[in-house]
């Protein structure tokens, strides 16, 4: 204790609190866990769900990347790495099928990203991971961070999706410092506004950190810590910023030099964000449960090249090259058998968690709605390889720029133009077909070169796109503040109709 009492007095004033807080929290562990108590023989497994927000393939330090952190690179030493781990080119649609198994064009949530003034949500039909988990007997469901996934109703928060905790905020991008959304304060605890200072990073981590002290041992808990860091507002204080000063050089161009200022702060967010993950990992340690803790850490995204690096993937955030949907994805769990140290480099993607995490737990029931993901548990166990699947991609940008992709174990085909569904089989689009196996970083387009393969793929992302029924979320230039005749946004988005 003498240690960790040094350590925090030496950090710096603005994370004094941070640490007072964490020595508290770990002091009542010590008491409490005096006399261990063991989980009980056969118990589920807690179950801890990071998911960062708009990191790069390169901004991780086991990826070889110039930013600093250590405790997801000690997850990746400790965990298995998934090499080939798949989610959506923007946040809303990966978040809604983490939280289902399926893909979202199938409930209007896949088209874009959830704007302040949509009315949509994760139909209450469809039954989310942390409902599912509640089946299974964890009475402990704790969401801290950013939602994004409905916030005009109830039924639609965390709180109405399955969560018993949430602090948070419900829309995507606020201030970090004021946590303000569009000049209204949107932080909460459970449906209460809150009104706690202090960096969101920091905030969020404390919560989790709290939620796992308080966690009974004997009972499994499931806890979702997604961060709302890196995305903009780039903002960090600024004890972080000055760690990263080498970035910006003297001699650059101005150009250059605003885009290496960008990348410092964003690399100061994503330090301060290792550094939170790393209080919820000395924690879960300090309280002796970390054999029976499945640690599941993905990027949301790819990152945007105006400040992140997904070298040498092409492409960024919002695309569907490789760096717009391939991130950085760890799990860890000894007592599951997951060996340490490893690289799983099959096929696999964010609808794949709800049904692992099913089979984890226990449920052998079919889901109450239809799951698109596979169980990957044994694959990650190096006991079974992945079959061959097929991975959608989908980005509806404008009228005229529809984004469509399919991954398989050797092919990817991505098109973009009209919308498939309204002009003759390719149209005007633009077709690239790569080998994707042979040409991961996706520099040889051989479209031309194999008009069969380019005419099967195409009639499978038609018949993809078909799911969409009509309704779900607008396209991006289709938003504006009177999407229903007379709203406005409630204060402090509070005080939430019930439907």
């Amino acid at each position: 204790m003498i240690s960790i009492l040094i350590d925090s007095i030496k950090r710096s004033a603005r994370l004094i609190s941070v640490g007072i807080i964490t020595i508290i929290l770990g002091v009542f562990s010590c008491i409490r866990c005096s006399s261990p108590k063991t989980p009980t023989k056969g118990q589920n497994p807690n179950l801890v769900l990071i998911v960062s927000d708009d990191v790069g393939w390169a901004d991780v330090g086991y990826h070889g990347g110039d930013i600093w952190t250590p405790n997801i690179d000690r997850l990746a030493e400790q965990g298995v790495r998934l090499e080939h781990f798949y989610v959506c080119p923007l946040c809303t649609p990966t978040r809604a099928g983490l939280m289902t198994g399926s893909y979202g064009i199938r409930f209007g949530m896949q088209r874009a990203t959830c704007p302040p003034e949509s009315p949509y949500g994760i139909p209450t039909g469809i039954e989310t991971l942390p409902e599912m988990l509640a089946r299974a007997g964890y009475k402990r469901r704790g969401m801290f961070g950013k939602w994004h996934l409905g916030h005009r109703y109830r039924k639609f928060t965390p709180n109405g999706q399955g969560f018993t905790h949430f602090y948070g905020h419900y829309t995507g991008s606020i201030d970090h410092f004021t946590h303000k959304r569009d000049d209204e304060l949107d932080w909460h605890r459970q449906y209460e506004s809150s009104y706690d200072k202090g960096y969101s990073t920091d905030l969020i981590s404390n919560e989790a950190v709290r939620f796992i002290q308080e966690s009974p041992v004997n009972e499994p808990f499931f806890l979702y810590v997604p961060f709302n860091v890196p995305h903009k507002p780039l903002q960090v204080p600024q004890e972080y910023i000055d760690q990263y000063v080498h970035m910006v050089k003297e001699d650059a161009s101005p150009a250059e030099q605003k885009r290496q200022k960008r990348r410092q702060i964003y690399a100061g967010m994503v330090t301060c964000m290792d550094e939170a993950i790393g209080r919820i990992l000395d924690i879960i340690d300090s309280k002796g449960i970390a054999d029976n803790t499945l640690v599941f850490f993905l990027n949301d995204n790819g990152g945007p090249l105006d400040a992140a690096n997904n070298a040498p993937l092409r492409g960024d955030k919002a695309t569907l090259w490789e760096g717009g949907i391939r991130v950085p994805a760890i799990i860890r769990w000894q007592k599951g058998g997951l060996v340490g140290g490893r690289k799983v480099n099959d096929f696999l993607c964010y609808i794949d968690v709800y049904p692992t995490f099913k089979r984890i737990v226990g449920l052998t029931e079919p889901a109450p709605h239809h799951v698109d993901g596979i169980d990957m548990l044994d694959i990650l166990r190096g006991e079974a390889t992945a079959p061959g699947r097929e991975f959608y991609s989908y980005h509806d940008r404008a009228a005229d720029d529809e984004l469509l992709a399919i991954n398989t174990p050797e092919w990817k085909l991505i098109r973009r133009g009209p919308a498939i569904l309204e002009v003759d089989q390719g149209g005007e689009a633009l077709i690239e077909l790569f080998r994707i196996a042979e040409d991961p970083y996706e520099n040889n387009n051989v479209a031309d070169l194999y008009p069969g393969v380019v005419k099967q793929l195409l009639d499978k992302v038609r018949a993809f796109r078909a799911l969409r029924k009509p309704g779900g979320l607008p396209r991006q230039e289709e938003r504006r503040e009177d999407i229903e005749e007379g709203w406005r946004r409630p204060f402090e988005w509070k005080a939430l109709p019930d439907s």
